[in-house]
């Protein structure tokens, strides 16, 4: 396996390396191994100074780290600056948080004694990473697990692994200055085909892996074969619900934003628009003409608001999956034109008329797609919401609060928000059901999912 960069915009390689080989595979592991039993003893205390002085490197790097991100997926520059800001927001909130998330939970006391529960660190998590956030998804593992006193191996996707190595020598750098093992949060450039020894290591405690449903099986059935907690952040087909009751051009304005968040290439972002009869028309219009107004051009321009997919052959599926949908009777509602050029671009697009049984209607279209599915009523949203094997997220649109409440309580996903586009944050669990996954990241069962959650009888 080579992990290979090519700016999509300029169809240029960027850099070719090797994957590691068995030692040194080896090698990674071990130093890791060695480098946890070292930092578990660490207080908590401690370990929240190394994790801001992650967040002051990154912020000191964040230009350079917002480049290298445009150049090896196509990211728009401002938003590659705002991920690495979000790692900076991550650092400083879970240090926020780890010391409720991480302290003994008193249970109960008799005549005899006390129970309790405690959070101890299980060793080493491996973190089995995509390429569409390429500090965010890493860092959203590492900080956690630190502060729980795990190490982490961080293998990257192979079209970022410049990103990767970047991030990881920053990190490096300040667990040097505070004097703890650089080995704590260690870059993995393992190929797939190693995975399975890798997972069967004793050393190697858990995995978690962002990704796609495929890879999601394939490591949970490693991790099965072996008995390894595993998390799986794994993909979503998410409605936007928008009843006939919604503000329209606010819910036009949070469509085209959700829709063509990173590209549409990300997993939390709405894809199948699902709108009542009695607003449709006016909906379609609104979105329409907010969707021309997007931007499309070079990453590195911060006047671009979507830059090319993060390679030709996403593209290249993407278009695939749109033809398929078209040629069993949908029908191209708007479509943007895109730049000139060698770049792996494609149009940013509403589908009407979606049949069931077509990719926009039951795959995920991980790029900017928007299917929109015309519906009676909220119970008739609700169903098509919900007929999907992904569970996700949901975002819902509407100025009725008992509908809200149903819908909240009706939709299957794994977080639903309610007049406003789905997204991750540092202080709130996140994670889907069904074929979206299993486990959670962030917030306090973020913290605790990697640890030995330890019941604890002290008798008199």
């Amino acid at each position: 396996m080579t992990f290979r960069a090519v700016d999509p915009y300029r169809a240029e390689l960027l850099s070719e390396r090797a994957a590691n080989d068995a030692a040194q595979n080896a090698q990674v592991v071990a130093a890791a191994y060695d480098a946890q039993r070292r930092w578990r003893q660490q207080p908590l205390d401690r370990r929240q100074t190394v994790i801001l002085e992650f967040a002051r490197v990154l912020r000191d790097a964040r230009d350079s780290l917002a480049e290298c991100a445009a150049r090896e997926m196509g990211k728009p520059i401002t938003a590659a600056r705002a991920e690495v800001d979000k790692c900076v927001l991550l650092c400083e909130q879970a240090v926020q948080l780890a010391p409720r998330a991480l302290a003994p939970e008193r249970l109960a006391e008799d005549a005899l004694g006390a129970w309790r529960v405690e959070h101890h660190p299980l060793g080493i998590v491996l973190a089995i990473m995509p390429w569409n956030f390429p500090y965010w998804q890493a860092m959203r593992v590492i900080v956690p697990n630190l502060l729980a006193g795990n190490a982490v191996l961080h293998k990257p996707a192979s079209s970022v692994a410049g990103c990767a190595t970047q991030l990881h020598a920053l990190l490096s750098e300040a667990a040097a200055t505070r004097n703890v093992p650089t080995d704590i949060a260690s870059l993995l450039l393992a190929s797939t085909d190693d995975l399975d020894t890798i997972i069967a290591d004793d050393r190697i405690a858990g995995v978690t892996l962002t990704g796609s449903e495929r890879a999601g099986a394939s490591v949970a059935a490693l991790a099965g074969r072996h008995l390894k907690k595993v998390v799986l952040e794994l993909g979503g087909s998410d409605p936007f619900l928008v009843l006939a009751d919604a503000d329209i051009q606010r819910a036009a304005r949070a469509a085209v934003t959700s829709r063509l968040v990173n590209g549409g290439q990300s997993c939390i972002a709405a894809k199948r628009f699902i709108v009542c009869e009695p607003v449709a028309d006016a909906f379609l219009d609104a979105f329409s003409r907010q969707l021309r107004t997007v931007r499309l051009g070079d990453p590195l321009d911060p006047r671009t608001d979507v830059g090319p997919m993060a390679s030709h052959a996403a593209r290249d599926q993407l278009a695939e999956q749109v033809q398929s949908t078209l040629t069993a009777g949908a029908r191209v509602h708007t479509q943007l034109p895109i730049p000139d050029g060698p770049g792996a671009f494609f149009p940013p697009t509403i589908l009407v008329d979606v049949p069931d049984g077509t990719p926009a209607a039951d795959d995920e279209l991980f790029g900017p797609v928007a299917a929109v599915f015309r519906v009676a009523d909220v119970s008739a949203a609700l169903a098509r919401a919900n007929a999907t094997r992904f569970g996700l997220g949901a975002s819902v649109w509407t100025r009725n609060p008992r509908d809200a409440a149903r819908c909240v309580a009706e939709l299957e996903a794994g977080l639903v928000f309610v007049n406003e586009i789905v997204a991750s944050d540092p202080r709130a669990p996140f994670g889907g059901v069904k074929h979206s996954g299993m486990g959670r990241e962030l917030g306090t069962p973020g913290f605790r999912e990697f640890t030995n959650t330890k019941t604890v009888r002290v008798a008199e």
